[in-house]
């Protein structure tokens, strides 16, 4: 099924209703005695029962066979994917910068083309994140991958993807984010010839829409916008096999039949995607550079009010027209923690190395900023309104510090002198004036 074929439901979190199969879906319950067309009922969970109503999260799903049947786990390779809590090495104070992450050349998919940069936390206290690259060649045909460990926030950099996920189908591609939920199956086939991107693997709660607060009721993502798919299942029968990410391992089992056989399904907790460029952006219209959680996309909170898990931010085209003000991001020292990538563009605050592709990491208390030729051009721009069209830069921010993997601090793509991008910051320093 191409992509552009795809239909969608919308509204973010939303009380769904949908059957590929007419008949598929129960009416007036969800656990009928015996179901009119043969399908197994499933509820899928993704809180507690108990959660208040406003942030409870589940499915009920009607399906060729349950999950149950497949053969028992056994534990497969992780390569380069690693999961909290990240110990392989001590974690440096300094500011870090990777070019991309080049296309393997041996065929890999979804599963084995996900590499691990670092994360915090711990997924069997479900709190922290993981936060890995992935750059794959081959599609996922006849295995399937689900996460036990957090909800997977894929965000494309190169090459368009199609997830097939147990509740219907998802096209992505850059300039779009896709969310699949904690514990959803899925497999990833590939539109182009290979592709690459980013991955935020959240241990802890779910994404949430951010509150408004003084912005009010409109702005930043509206709900509307976020797509989930109908319900597609796929009725085939053969070899194939389940990957499962469970408490930092990866394990494999056997199965007969495809797990994407949800006929009909009805509930809250689904996969969803976003087109960045539905993004409503606020913005300062007088004069200073605002805080950036005015990009914020998604949030997870953390159990501390107003200090996020992880959010996820964007600073994509827009209009910047504040007088007698440094327009670029100023410098500064953040008790967050900052991960950042570049989707395609140029980042307003850095004139040269972070490229699409690339990613930097700026961890708690570490000062950071724009670099030494941006400071220079931007102290003496003329303040008209400038559009910033060719840009769109994401952050992962979180509560923890980012720990990176022993194959961030060792690979070639890490750029050992990223710290000469402040070294020409001169002194203007002229007492009396």
């Amino acid at each position: 099924m191409p992509a552009s074929t795809l239909k969608y439901q919308s509204g973010f979190a939303n009380e769904f209703a949908t059957e590929a199969v007419s008949g598929a879906l129960p009416q007036g319950q969800n656990a009928p005695q015996k179901h009119p067309l043969g399908l197994y009922t499933e509820q899928f969970s993704g809180t507690s029962f108990t959660s208040p109503r406003h942030v409870n999260r589940r499915t009920w799903t009607y399906r060729i066979k349950p999950s149950v049947t497949h053969k028992p786990y056994e534990e497969y390779s992780t390569r380069l994917m690693r999961s909290g809590p990240f110990t392989e090495v001590p974690t440096l104070p300094n500011q870090l910068r990777w070019d991309p992450i080049p296309i393997p050349s041996e065929p890999t998919d979804f599963v084995d083309g996900i590499i691990t940069l670092g994360g915090n936390g711990d997924p069997a206290m479900q709190t922290g994140v993981g936060i890995h690259l992935y750059a794959i060649n081959k599609s996922m045909d006849d295995r399937f991958f689900y996460n036990a460990d957090g909800e997977l926030l894929l965000v494309p950099q190169q090459g368009g993807l199609r997830v097939h996920t147990e509740l219907g189908i998802i096209g992505v591609v850059p300039g779009e984010i896709c969310v699949l939920p904690r514990g959803l199956k899925f497999r990833v086939v590939l539109e182009e010839k290979a592709a690459r991107g980013y991955i935020c693997e959240n241990y802890g709660q779910p994404f949430r829409l951010p509150d408004l607060g003084p912005i009010g009721a409109n702005g930043l993502a509206n709900a509307r916008d976020f797509l989930y798919p109908v319900a597609a299942y796929e009725d085939r029968e053969g070899g194939f096999h389940i990957v499962s990410k469970f408490l930092g391992n990866l394990w494999i089992a056997e199965i007969d039949h495809s797990p994407l056989d949800v006929v009909a399904w009805h509930g809250n907790y689904a996969p969803y995607k976003y087109d960045l460029k539905n993004f409503n952006c606020i913005n300062t219209v007088s004069f200073d550079h605002p805080d950036p959680s005015i990009y914020t996309v998604l949030t997870a909170p953390s159990l501390i009010p107003g200090t996020a898990n992880v959010d996820f931010a964007i600073f994509p085209p827009r209009w910047m027209v504040a007088e007698h003000t440094f327009r670029p991001p100023w410098f500064h020292r953040n008790m967050m923690n900052e991960f950042m990538g570049l989707i395609f563009g140029q980042y307003d605050a850095k004139a040269e190395g972070f490229v699409p592709g690339g990613a930097s990491l700026h961890n708690c208390m570490a000062g950071h900023g724009p670099d030494a030729e941006t400071f220079e051009r931007a102290s003496s721009a003329e303040l008209k309104p400038q559009y910033l069209g060719n840009t769109l830069a994401f952050m992962f921010e979180t509560q923890l510090a980012v720990r990176p993997t022993k194959f961030a601090l060792e690979t070639k793509i890490l750029q050992h002198e990223y710290y000469e991008c402040w070294q020409g910051l001169k002194k203007h320093f002229k007492p009396g004036n």
